[in-house]
């Protein structure tokens, strides 16, 4: 595979040429030979369409690995340090998750250049959707069902993780505009240690917008404030793990891609779930065919099976779901702006993303989804 061949997943569902270089067999090798356990290169198996990063799956003297590149500008040495810290934890827990590996002076987030690199052991399982773009829902309400299950365990698992927040507001899923009392002025806190996304919202009126977008869900804020703090996935997407089959019988062997992993808590990630799965956003012309109901209540069913929710707690993940995307979708356009100079893909990060998604549960099938939430009893 060339670099000029290969394509990665668009905003608008398509192929397109990546922003990020593929990974080179000389680069491989450079990388592996710091990490005792993954062995020489020896073959690459598959390149990943996934857009943000450039990450290819192995063949190496150790065995097969996973090797994921960042620019340093999205992903720093300490940024990517948090992440693993989380993943050791929930491995220590008992949660199917892969295992990180490390260098010879024992780091796991490798600094080479202008990149910043991660190793790690091939998933367990098979990765049935890793072709599949998030919002596209999985084929099977079973599927959705088993993964619900899978993140209420990571939820228990998650418990006693203690980190604080994130320490980059870029491509993380965050919730702190999404629970504040005055999201304008939590916004414009920010924006002094956000310079890329202040220089975006400079001609955008950005504080009308979000007094649009944030009116009909402002009375669920306050309890959303008092929501436990935990560490959450942040894009439980079917494509984030592997399973033991294709059936409905199917269970979840590994949990993959914890890139977006931040301190918030559990009804905001079971809230990513459903807006990752139950809506296919590249499809939300074809009004209630867009929106699947099933998706989200099998996703509930699951997580109840193993972590109870309440009637209450029902309603508030309902009123969580339409701004439960803000902070991230404001992330996009930061890096968008700020680090691939990506006008256009901004504007759709801004226009189609930030604020269409919020609109669309306005109209009757989104508020048709959020009614089968509030009814999942």
């Amino acid at each position: 595979m060339t670099e000029t061949s290969h394509r990665v997943h668009g905003l608008a569902g398509d192929e397109i040429a990546p922003d990020w270089p593929i990974l080179t067999a000389d680069e491989l090798a450079g990388v592996l030979e710091t990490v005792p356990a993954a062995g020489a290169p020896r073959r690459v198996l598959w390149h990943s369409p996934r857009p943000l990063s450039a990450a290819c799956l192995v063949r190496a003297g150790g065995g097969d690995v996973f090797v994921k590149r960042h620019h340093r500008s999205v992903r720093s040495t300490a940024a990517l340090t948090e992440e693993h810290a989380f993943l050791r934890h929930l491995q220590r827990r008992g949660l199917p998750v892969i295992e990180v590996l490390a260098d010879r002076d024992g780091r796991t987030a490798l600094a080479h250049g202008d990149w910043t690199y991660e190793v790690h052991t091939a998933a367990r399982g098979e990765d049935l959707y890793r072709e599949t773009i998030s919002w596209q829902p999985p084929d099977r309400s079973a599927h959705a069902y088993t993964a619900g299950r899978m993140l209420a365990r990571l939820h228990a698992a998650s418990a006693g993780h203690a980190a604080a927040q994130r320490g980059t507001h870029i491509l993380v899923a965050r919730s702190e505009l999404a629970t504040a009392a005055d999201p304008v002025s939590a916004l414009r806190a920010q924006l002094p240690q956000r310079p890329a996304l202040a220089d975006y919202l400079a001609h955008r009126d950005w504080p009308r917008d979000f007094e649009r977008l944030f009116a009909p869900w402002r009375a669920s804020q306050p309890a959303l404030a008092r929501q436990p703090r935990l560490w959450t996935h942040g894009d439980w997407h079917v494509s984030n793990l592997c399973w033991s089959g294709s059936g409905d019988d199917a269970e979840v062997t590994c949990v993959l891609d914890f890139g977006l992993a931040a301190c918030n808590f559990a009804l905001f990630d079971l809230a990513t779930a459903i807006e990752r799965n139950a809506i296919a956003w590249l499809a939300i012309d074809a009004g209630n065919a867009a929106a699947h109901p099933d998706i989200a209540r099998a996703l509930i069913a699951g997580y109840r099976e193993v972590r109870p929710l309440g009637t209450d707690e029902l309603h508030l993940l309902a009123d969580l779901l339409p701004v439960v995307h803000v902070d991230f979708a404001l992330s996009e356009v930061e890096y968008f702006h700020g680090i691939t100079r990506s006008a256009h893909a901004a504007d759709v990060a801004y226009d189609t993303f930030l604020l269409g998604h919020a609109a669309w549960f306005e109209g009757a099938p989104g508020r048709r989804l959020l009614a089968a939430i509030r009814d999942a009893d």
